[in-house]
């Protein structure tokens, strides 16, 4: 057949003879029996080099986001949803508005593991699952949860 002839000269063009492949392998072994103690050595040798500082394929990024109205809130989701810490300050919007973001963002951190920790009378630390937050700063900040009530 045609093909054949075409698919033989294919091969024989790009070097894939199955008859060298199998001579190679058999080759790769003998060298790999004769030798077995300095190829484990080698082996364990090359598993010694550690990174100091483990590769990442882009830095971590922490957004600081000022809501000004309740839809901001799904902006702010979205930072989450793309593994991105948000500092939130609650300034320059209601009380109302204030808790029902801080509501929205608490189902958010919870669906995908994160965290959220209040760190000034009117500030929150949003992080995604990523992301560990160390410390407390309790002592500074009444424990009776979000009072934004001097506020607009």
């Amino acid at each position: 057949m045609a093909f054949g002839k075409l698919g033989e000269k294919f091969n024989n063009f790009f070097a894939m003879d199955d008859d060298e492949d199998d001579y190679q392998d058999q080759e790769d072994e003998q060298t790999q029996a004769a030798q077995p103690e300095d190829r484990d050595v080698n082996h364990y040798r090359g598993n010694k080099v550690v990174a100091m500082a483990a590769p990442t394929g882009k830095a971590a990024k922490i957004v600081v986001f000022e809501p000004r109205i309740y839809s901001d809130a799904k902006e702010i989701g979205s930072h989450l949803l793309n593994n991105r810490a948000v500092v939130i300050n609650f300034d320059r919007i209601g009380a109302d508005d204030a808790r029902r973001i801080v509501d929205f963002l608490t189902g958010t951190v919870y669906a995908i593991n994160g965290e959220i920790k209040r760190i000034g009378e009117s500030i929150f630390l949003v992080t995604p699952a990523n992301f560990e937050i160390d410390g407390s700063l309790a002592s500074t900040i009444d424990s009776d949860g979000l009072d934004l009530s001097s506020q607009h």
